[in-house]
């Protein structure tokens, strides 16, 4: 590693820093000037008790004191507090466990979706304007179109009612398997059409037709230079995708009853538990940067005449 490749990390990480920070503060804030309470919606609670539940929670403090004590504990002791209506449970706990599930049903979702999406992509380039080409495009059009709650309802119910193939609960055995076909097909057909776009363009290039000219085998064209090419803008993609995916989606998760991180963050924002939500959202956060950063250093593994800076 050179010393500018270096300095380019350094300054991503700072830059991913500066960026949890401002995601932290600015949930901080828009969460506590929200009108409500964390305790309005707790069955007959005095106002004696709702100031000792405060007190315990330490909600009872000027905000900027919160605040800064918030960040201390997080900096310090990477603390995120108790939940408050999960009691007498650490967000840390509730997060890890949420993210023990979410965590595999994001990557298998992942992988799927891209090595489908490569392979449906490739195909569809080299066939362009051919029968396989066009259908291909139809039902990736169609994929990255519909809403995930409206792929997720309709698996639901065509392979849990009607047909009955898989469970409709997350918890049970085999539950997992919609929730990652629905997590899959948008990035899935994304892919598809990022891959088939770019592998057009590189195609056309003059240094593949000098290839072609040399008799170079058509195989090795096309996994030698084309598809490896071609797939830079795949890892843009990728990166936050992944983050994406593993953190849970938030409307999957519900519709299948799957107990990810991505059903604790709705919990959280339902019952404005208010540690457990900002848990959760830096978390999301920090996944989403670190997976920026490393899809950017593989820019340069991928294609070394990428310049970082």
């Amino acid at each position: 590693m050179n010393s500018k490749t270096a300095f380019y990390i350094f300054k991503r990480i700072l830059l991913a820093i500066l960026t949890v920070w401002v995601v932290i503060t600015v949930t901080f804030f828009v969460m506590h000037a929200v009108p409500g309470g964390p305790f309005l919606s707790e069955k007959a609670v005095s106002p004696a008790a709702q100031k000792a539940l405060e007190a315990k929670y330490g909600l009872d403090k000027p905000l900027l004191e919160q605040y800064v004590t918030y960040l201390k504990d997080i900096v310090t002791k990477f603390d995120f507090g108790p939940s408050i209506k999960k009691r007498g449970r650490m967000v840390l706990e509730i997060i890890g466990d949420g993210m023990k599930t979410s965590a595999k049903l994001g990557v298998i979702a992942a992988v799927i979706a891209a090595i489908t999406g490569i392979v449906l992509g490739a195909v569809a380039a080299l066939r362009r304007n051919k029968f396989i080409d066009k259908v291909i495009m139809v039902i990736t059009t169609a994929f990255v179109s519909m809403p995930s709650f409206i792929m997720g309802s309709l698996l639901l119910v065509l392979l849990t009612t009607t047909i009955r193939l898989f469970p409709a609960n997350g918890d049970e055995p085999g539950g997992l398997v919609l929730p990652i076909i629905t997590l899959s097909l948008y990035p899935m057909a994304y892919i598809t059409r990022l891959t088939r776009s770019s592998m057009l363009d590189v195609l056309g290039q003059d240094y593949i037709r000098t290839a072609k000219a040399k008799g170079v085998s058509g195989p090795k064209i096309i996994f030698g230079h084309a598809l490896k090419n071609s797939l830079i803008p795949v890892i843009t993609y990728f990166g936050p995708m992944l983050a994406y995916i593993v953190t849970g989606s938030l409307v999957v998760e519900k519709v299948f009853s799957v107990p990810g991180i991505g059903r604790a963050f709705v919990n959280s924002i339902t019952g404005r538990d208010y540690p457990l939500l900002m848990g959760t959202t830096i978390i999301l956060a920090v996944l989403i940067v670190v997976m920026n950063l490393v899809s950017d250093i593989l820019y340069k593994i991928v294609d070394p005449r990428i310049n970082l800076e």
